[in-house]
């Protein structure tokens, strides 16, 4: 069994050597030369830090970005993807949680660290690429070092600050192991790869392909903002797996895309991140009758995704979509405030996981790690943060977040149960409520055909008047991050 993720890479460039491994608009790199890659830059990381070092990767996503992962791995070291999109002061933020010495970027990104006086090295990955494979250091490295943290990802609390989730090699290992066998991910696979390196989605789309010899192609941001560019894409590179955020799949259902062309090699869509409007995915099931859906559901925290639910042929627009099945090795349940188990059906309890696969924590940050992560008899748990309730038959069903949660006239309200009610209306394509505390009011913002008075009248018969959206406002689309779920932020700021 493997105990290091260059394990895979090795084993899967001797099995599979000149197929693809990272494709980025029509260039690749094989596995061979994604592992030989890969140790140059292990080799030259390895010359000039020490073992156990963060490993800040300042890059937009490229084969040579995923080289560099492996790399770090390759000396010792643990990596922290961070977007060149993200804001400055940001960066600067994330930096100094990590207490790193250096930052491996590119020219503009060292042009950017210099400006604002990052006093460590900067390593150029136009360098380190050129740098000679030492397979002395490789193997001193590998025989003296134990493997421990994968990668730092950095996470943004309520108050905006960013947490970094420190996640093992091994846990990364195990979830990878059950997750390709579940999916059913092969060598035959071409997995489209839609998030940011520094959200977790994107662990999946890399470590699926190098653990089957899958090929991972990478699909810039910008092509989101043009539907039709995005569908040309996906169908010259023969991509067979999706493995999105909720609101990407809804960009292209939205947009009516599937009646420009279809891609028809499309085997399996997998989505997560929030919940999946069924109006949507009932659009992407007419386009792709014969493809596989899965609904995944899991915070970073938990290594990518800890349920699945494999999507039934035949559903309607009243199907609700359960939080399924838990990945193998994993337990899952809930609590209610007090700690004590929620077992009766429609009664709502925060959703809890325990076994293989918990982040380690988050790094340097021992107060937010021992309020999130806690032992239940006798077994370290994290606590997600997130409600549900087991309905009659036995499934749990996701019921939002405990922080979206307000309180309107007295009454408790759950934003997003509001945002499943307005998303049932004929027109309503997407929706997000956000809350005004000063002013006591719920901003519901739509996208689709429906008008404002429209909704706001079909909603007087669907919910008690307090439940109501004090406005509601219609966009041409929904405001996105950098990890592809809406911007509830910039939301708040519109609703003012």
């Amino acid at each position: 069994m493997s105990e290091r993720l260059t394990d895979l890479l090795e084993y899967t460039a001797k099995k599979f050597g000149s197929r693809r491994a990272v494709t980025m608009d029509g260039k690749s790199l094989s596995y061979e030369e994604l592992l030989a890659r890969a140790k140059r830059i292990g080799s030259f990381l390895g010359s000039h830090l020490s073992a156990g070092s963060p490993i800040p990767i300042y890059m937009e996503k490229s084969p040579d970005t995923v080289a560099c992962f492996f790399g770090a791995l390759y000396a010792g070291n643990f990596y922290a993807p961070i977007s060149k999109e993200q804001p400055i002061e940001r960066v600067e933020k994330i930096l100094e949680t990590l207490r790193t010495r250096a930052v491996v970027t590119d020219e503009d990104g060292k042009a950017i660290l210099e400006e604002k006086g990052f006093p460590g090295q900067i390593f150029l990955i136009g360098e380190m690429i050129k740098a000679e494979i030492d397979e002395d250091l490789l193997r001193a490295i590998r025989l003296d070092v134990k493997p421990t943290l994968c990668y730092v990802m950095f996470t943004s609390g309520s108050t905006g600050t960013p947490k970094g989730v420190a996640v093992s090699q091994q846990a990364v290992l195990d979830f990878i192991g059950h997750f390709v066998h579940v999916t059913g991910i092969t060598e035959k696979d071409v997995i489209g790869n839609q998030a940011p390196f520094d959200f977790d989605v994107s662990v999946k789309d890399i470590y699926s392909a190098v653990s089957s010899g899958a090929e991972l192609v990478l699909i810039r941001k910008e092509l989101f903002a043009e539907p039709p560019r995005l569908m040309d894409y996906l169908i010259e590179n023969n991509v067979t797996t999706l493995i999105w955020a909720v609101p990407a799949l809804c960009i292209l259902s939205g947009m009516k895309v599937f009646q420009y062309r279809v891609p028809t090699k499309l085997r399996k869509v997998m989505f997560s991140g929030q919940a999946m409007p069924v109006r949507q995915l009932l659009i992407w099931k007419a386009a792709l009758p014969e493809t596989e859906f899965i609904n995944l559901y899991g915070p970073t925290e938990i290594t990518c995704n800890c349920t699945y639910f494999r999507i039934p042929r035949k559903i309607d627009s009243s199907f609700k979509i359960p939080l399924g099945d838990p990945f193998p090795g994993r337990q899952i349940f809930l609590l209610d405030p007090d700690d004590h188990l929620v077992e009766e059906p429609g009664v709502l309890g925060q959703i809890c996981v325990a076994g293989e696969s918990l982040a380690d924590g988050y790094y340097r940050n021992l107060e937010e790690t021992s309020r999130n992560f806690t032992e239940y008899e006798g077994k370290r748990i994290y606590k997600t943060g997130d409600l549900a309730m087991m309905a009659d038959d036995g499934e749990l069903y996701f019921a939002g977040r405990s922080d979206f949660q307000v309180k309107i006239m007295g009454h408790r309200i759950e934003l997003e149960g509001v945002e499943e009610v307005i998303l049932s209306i004929g027109g309503v394509d997407s929706c997000c409520c956000t809350y005004s505390r000063d002013k006591g009011r719920v901003t519901a913002f739509i996208t689709g055909e429906a008008e404002e008075k429209a909704v706001k009248a079909a909603l007087k018969e669907k919910l008690p008047a307090y439940m109501i959206p004090a406005h509601i406002r219609k966009l041409p689309a929904l405001p996105l991050n950098l990890n592809g779920k809406i911007d509830r932020r910039e939301l708040e700021l519109l609703a003012g």
